[in-house]
């Protein structure tokens, strides 16, 4: 009876370890740069991307910028949430298309993630700055210490965040009631060379 009992813990604890590993999330290589042209010299010298995942990447954080970044009813409470200087109009940001009086946080960088490993599908962020001097992306999962680097991320920060194109801008209250932009969200050291 011993026997038996033992058998059937050590297959209880295997098949608990089991269902724990597949509830961990799949992580992807991934690599934050300030601009397309760090992606491009990154290529240059035989790094992650090719010159032109780099221009798609930065195509579809920049298409995501326009369509998913914050918006706010004044250049003030943007700046409270990004830092001075980081903010501009709707209407710079989509190059004339959006209203001159509601108010986003200017790109900062981007993150592309290697979805396939090896050379293959990507999925790029967008990135922007916070009151704190830290980058976020515009879903609020993470937050950044630089807007440079590598490191291992899970897919969902590729996820595409909400849509705010559209929508209400937030307001001091608004903005205040969800804690600010990018403090709400999980938080990452950085990213390594």
């Amino acid at each position: 009876m011993r026997k038996r009992s033992r058998t059937v813990a050590l297959a209880i604890v295997g098949a608990a370890s089991f269902a724990l590993a597949g509830c961990q999330e799949e992580e992807v290589d991934a690599q934050a740069f300030p601009d397309r042209e760090s992606c491009h010299q990154a290529a240059q010298s035989g790094g992650m991307f090719s010159d032109a995942e780099c221009d798609k990447a930065f195509a579809e954080a920049e298409a995501l910028h326009v369509e998913s970044a914050p918006r706010y009813d004044s250049r003030a409470v943007c700046e409270e949430q990004h830092g001075e200087g980081a903010c501009g109009t709707e209407a710079q940001a989509t190059n004339g298309g959006g209203s001159g009086s509601i108010f986003m946080p200017l790109l900062a960088g981007y993150l592309i993630g290697n979805m396939l490993g090896g050379r293959g599908m990507s999925a790029a962020q967008p990135l922007y700055r916070s009151s704190d001097g830290k980058f976020t992306n515009a879903a609020r999962t993470s937050t950044y210490s630089s807007n440079s680097g590598r490191a291992k991320m899970g897919r969902s920060m590729f996820t595409k965040p909400a849509a705010t194109a559209g929508k209400a801008p937030m307001t001091r209250a608004t903005a205040t009631s969800r804690g600010g932009f990018g403090t709400s969200a999980g938080s990452r050291s950085g990213f390594g060379g």
